[in-house]
């Protein structure tokens, strides 16, 4: 039994948090779109970025298209692609708040899609732009507390093409965190991995206002 353990805890790295994986072996894509407002008033605080710019009215922001495995996924691949240019990561701005924003999630995610890293930014302003946000979440003028399932049904009811499998609400630290969609290769839902499916429970998560 120890013996077992022992196993199970060698290979464990290699499923959910291995690094340097072969570029483009990965089974789907999960879309992640963070509720920009939040990370404004945490992680965000004092970096300047464009997406807490009150001037924005920034809500859900392009977190980042990752490629994932049925279970786990790869990270920081090995890749012959050449990294991108200042000009290509600052184009991603508008919908991933920051160039630093954009390339950092090349460096981490972009690399194991097995892409340039235009056609990599590319294909994440695709799927941003495939998902449509909920027009009231503009609206939000005001901190609110609600239940995560209340999100989720915001975005089932603009995107009648999902289904709840293939959407996932996630919190931290008693916020709502993100929205993120499962996605084939070629960018259609698809029912998300089973360690992606850890929809939010909260029934208080808060929602702080869009300024």
């Amino acid at each position: 039994m120890q013996g077992f353990a022992l196993a199970c805890l060698m290979l464990w790295p290699l499923t959910a948090w291995a690094e340097g994986e072969r570029a483009g072996d990965f089974d789907y894509y999960v879309l992640s779109l963070s509720w920009a407002p939040g990370w404004c008033a945490t992680d965000g605080a004092g970096r300047d970025a464009a997406q807490c710019d009150p001037a924005n009215d920034a809500t859900f922001v392009l977190h980042g298209l990752w490629p994932q495995y049925e279970t786990g996924w790869p990270s920081y691949c090995r890749t012959s692609a050449r990294d991108p240019s200042r000009a290509q990561s600052a184009a991603m701005e508008d919908v991933m708040g920051s160039d630093g924003a954009a390339w950092y999630q090349w460096k981490k995610h972009g690399r194991c899609a097995g892409l340039s890293a235009e056609e990599y930014y590319a294909t994440a302003r695709a799927a941003y732009e495939s998902v449509t946000i909920p027009e009231v979440f503009s609206r939000l003028n005001r901190d609110i507390r609600l239940p995560a399932t209340v999100v989720e049904e915001a975005f089932l009811e603009a995107n009648p093409r999902l289904t709840r499998d293939q959407i996932t609400i996630t919190c931290k630290s008693g916020r709502l965190q993100e929205a993120r969609v499962c996605l084939t290769k070629g960018l259609e839902p698809r029912r998300c991995g089973t360690d992606t499916i850890r929809d939010c429970t909260m029934r208080d998560a808060l929602m702080e206002a869009v300024r």
